[in-house]
């Protein structure tokens, strides 16, 4: 779906209601920015930690050991703590 939205002299622009609804952002709710190549990605803070995460199984490939947790316990280990 595309829409058209104007930006207003100070900068501001409207989300549509609508979408604001199927999105779940409730007034002053937060959307993050992304810049790419292709344009502007707007996102809720929930779908950037699926897209982070998404991101994150590729280079794991599931591999438990690939863990936060896991890597600071590795580290504690390798410096004897």
């Amino acid at each position: 779906m595309t829409i058209q939205v104007s930006i207003t002299p100070n900068g501001r622009m409207s989300l549509p209601a609508d979408i604001r609804k199927r999105l779940g952002v409730a007034v002053g709710g937060t959307l993050l920015v992304e810049e790419t190549p292709d344009g502007v990605i707007l996102r809720t803070v929930a779908q950037s930690i699926a897209h982070a995460q998404e991101i994150a199984r590729k280079y794991t490939a599931g591999n438990p050991d690939m863990s936060v947790d896991a890597f600071i316990a590795n580290r504690k280990a390798d410096s004897g703590e």
